[in-house]
């Protein structure tokens, strides 16, 4: 969504409201399309002081498997977002700013980039998932398996018999 930002930069005070959804259904995350509905945007920019802030909020369904138990999990996800926008950046500006050049702004990049990061890095179905046995493959959330969790490296049998 391509916001025109030209009154807002020159009226104080002024207000535009933004509403839309945003489709990442081809964003690919290690070899999966894990976003399984539209985004939904909701946002305001304000100008204040010749500068103009941009509040985004986001929520969106993200299924992704397990990173423990490769169980394949659907969530909710909202997220809140802020930025400062300025018409030029100078060569001393920070680069917390945004520039909107030409009084314009895309907002669909920006806002990708925004949840991209935001993500979590490792995905799990619960904080205390226990994951797969390394042995047999069962899904410990599940059901418990007996297998033997300690094993010793074949390489190192000959120094356990030293041991014993």
């Amino acid at each position: 969504m391509l916001l025109e930002l030209k009154d807002l930069f020159l009226t104080d005070g002024k207000r535009l409201a933004f509403s839309f959804e945003m489709d990442l259904s081809d964003v690919d995350l290690n070899g999966i399309k894990p976003f399984i509905s539209p985004i939904e945007v909701r946002g305001e920019a304000v100008n204040g002081a010749g500068a103009v802030r941009l509040t985004a909020d986001v929520s969106f369904s993200f299924a992704y498997p397990c990173d423990r138990c490769a169980t394949m999990e659907v969530k909710p996800y909202c997220y809140s977002f802020s930025h400062l926008l300025v018409p030029k950046r100078n060569e001393e500006s920070n680069e917390d700013y945004i520039e909107a050049e030409g009084y314009q702004l895309e907002l669909d990049g920006l806002l990708r980039d925004d949840i991209l990061l935001e993500l979590p890095t490792k995905f799990l179905c619960r904080p205390d998932c226990k994951g797969l046995c390394p042995v047999c493959g069962k899904n410990r959330n599940i059901e418990n398996c007996d297998c033997v969790k300690h094993q010793v490296d074949p390489r190192l049998e000959v120094l356990k018999q030293l041991i014993d």
